[in-house]
């Protein structure tokens, strides 16, 4: 939130350029300014051709003026845009019922890879049904499959529970892909499933599962032409047959209208070396190396880390916030409408594809949500309390939390960004940053809510039994994890931090959470002793800040940094770039990797 003062010094310039119809994302946001501004026109046509010279004169002053009282009245709203919190309750519908899916395994698909006559499937689930969303924007329940490797004949017996799917029934849409980084995943095909009623009896498949073919019509034409040279030779169908068994396990609790996500919870971890190389980030070869202490060099690898969790729903109704149209073009970027709209919105939705990478390197878990295992899987994924780490989040709607290290002083702001976190998503349930820290004792549960503890804690402090000279404890009380509402996208509302504190002390058990608006100057101090530890124990990550003159200032708000970016796009594609630039262009396309010119040393 720091980079809000940077938004407001170009307000002057957003307000008055052309065309930013529903510029700060309402349709009624334009109605002031433009019919305003034809302060003075009539449909009367006698009325007007009886306007005398001075009446010109007097109209131009009142123009003037007119214009100058809609310049205080944008200044005014950009102020206080809209978006941020929003309060709008759920539908009132009675409770749905709880289904479990279990995609099972595929059989008889196409070979993406013409030399292995293999493919590394996967799919996505998409489930839709009529009741009504609190907005038409808010995102719809997806789940991805994790990947299996170098086979036509995938066997994943992954589950997805979701709550409150109504009587009236559903649609689930299943897309078949070959996980192709880093090129394109190719199609391999979709399965389409809709039912009518759903009740306490309902099921599909039973214990065994039920096959259903799969269509080929949006499918890889590559990848189906090998398919029907090799169905041709080999003499069997072209068409591929996937798993899946459908059942209800109850009536579901809390809000009819809030479709969501139970179980079971998983994890992704992304890696990606490339990234970590054009950043200066390395971490250790294995997670067993985090453990030692030694500044061994020679353990150490080149990556940039992304993290993906599934907290156990229902989000909290009042978690619920919009992005802010603090300028005329941040409503078009989360739309995708007008050419820098369809731009920026583009390029943010490929930064997260990039920064979330789906390759062999990803690692994929699952464990049991609201568990002691559920705890230490998040302090892991955030390496316990080493380095004086800080993190950007964000939680869905559904409750999927992804977060990145992130850090002003070390230039890689322009890689943890909200909007690329949440994939420009219009309605986000809340975003900010959040860090570690360890206390002496093991008693966090004890101080819940509390800033002030009594007694040591890291990295504030010099503390024994854990980093910087041995491996971090797992026990989770021995941790509190400090979060805070900092994200100039979606401004999440101060008052509603109390509600995030109870939904991520439910998620991780055991666990201290400190939930505090970023203004609080306590956390302002606490963040600046993170940073200092940063230097001071970040062994394992290394980073390289390398500014060129065409590297433009890191902004703590992510579209300020994208409009940088953006006039960079335009203005400055012959400079020579730096190693922020040259990730931005990699983000882009992983294939101009090859043809890299670094900046700086």
């Amino acid at each position: 939130m720091s980079g809000l003062g940077a938004q407001d010094n170009d307000i002057a310039d957003a307000a008055v350029q052309p065309g930013n119809d529903n510029g700060n994302g309402n349709g009624n946001d334009n109605d002031n300014g433009l019919d305003h501004g034809r302060h003075g026109q009539t449909d009367d046509h006698d009325a007007a051709t009886a306007t005398t010279e001075e009446d010109h004169h007097e109209g131009g002053i009142k123009g003037l003026k007119k214009k100058l009282t809609d310049k205080k009245a944008d200044l005014k709203d950009k102020a206080a845009p809209p978006g941020g919190w929003d309060p709008t309750p759920f539908p009132d519908l009675a409770p749905g019922w709880t289904v479990r899916f279990v995609f099972r395994r595929a059989e008889n698909l196409p070979a993406a890879d013409v030399t292995t006559r293999a493919a590394d499937p996967y799919l996505t689930a998409t489930l839709t049904t009529s009741v009504p969303r609190r907005h038409k924007e808010d995102p719809l329940l997806v789940k991805r499959i994790h990947t299996v490797r170098d086979t036509t004949e995938p066997v994943w017996n992954e589950e997805w529970i979701v709550a409150n799917v109504p009587a009236s029934g559903f649609k689930l849409k299943l897309r078949l892909f070959d996980e192709d980084y880093p090129d394109h995943d190719d199609r391999l095909g979709n399965v389409t499933y809709e039912c009518s009623h759903v009740d306490e009896a309902w099921s599909v498949g039973g214990a065994e599962g039920q096959w259903f073919d799969v269509k080929k019509r949006m499918g890889s034409k590559r990848a189906y032409l090998v398919k029907a040279v090799t169905s041709t030779v080999e003499r069997h169908s072209m068409t591929g047959r996937l798993l899946l068994s459908m059942s209800v396990l109850g009536r579901s609790e809390g809000f009819g209208a809030q479709m969501y996500t139970v179980g079971p919870n998983y994890y992704f971890k992304h890696f990606s070396p490339m990234l970590g190389r054009l950043t200066g980030i390395k971490v250790n070869e294995t997670a067993d190396e985090d453990k030692n202490d030694e500044d061994d060099s020679s353990l150490q690898k080149y990556d940039f880390q992304a993290n993906e969790i599934q907290l156990t729903g229902p989000v909290p109704e009042h978690l619920y916030h919009r992005f802010v149209a603090f300028k005329g073009w941040v409503a078009p970027m989360f739309t995708g409408k007008g050419l820098r709209g369809r731009f920026l919105h583009k390029l943010l939705h490929k930064q997260h594809n990039r920064i979330y990478t789906f390759n062999s390197s990803t690692k994929w878990g699952e464990f049991e949500g609201c568990t002691h295992d559920a705890t230490v899987q998040f302090l892991r994924l955030a390496h316990f309390d080493e380095g004086g780490r800080i993190f950007t989040y964000v939680i869905t709607l559904d409750g999927l939390m992804r977060f990145t290290e992130t850090g002003k002083e070390y230039g890689i702001d322009f890689l943890s960004k909200h909007t690329m976190h949440s994939d420009v998503a219009e309605y986000i349930a809340c975003s900010g940053e959040f860090f570690i820290r360890r206390l002496a004792h093991p008693d966090a549960t004890e101080h819940q809510g509390e800033v002030h503890v009594p007694e040591l804690t890291h990295p504030s402090e010099e503390l024994p039994g854990g980093p910087p000279t041995a491996a971090p404890p797992t026990n989770p009380k021995h941790y509190q994890l400090i979060i805070d509402n900092d994200s100039g996208t979606y401004r999440p509302d101060k008052h509603q931090l109390p509600h995030l504190q109870e939904f991520l002390q439910r998620n991780f058990p055991g666990l201290g959470v400190v939930a505090l608006h970023w203004e609080d100057e306590e956390l302002q101090e606490l963040k600046k002793k993170q940073n200092k530890i940063k230097q001071k124990e970040g062994k394992t990550i290394k980073m390289v800040q390398n500014r060129s003159p065409d590297s433009s200032d890191v902004s703590s708000d992510d579209a300020s940094r994208l409009e940088d970016m953006y006039s960079s796009e335009e203005d400055k594609a012959d400079h020579y770039k730096s190693k922020k630039g040259v990730a931005f262009d990699v983000l882009e396309d992983p294939h101009r990797l090859k043809n890299l010119a670094l900046g700086g040393k």
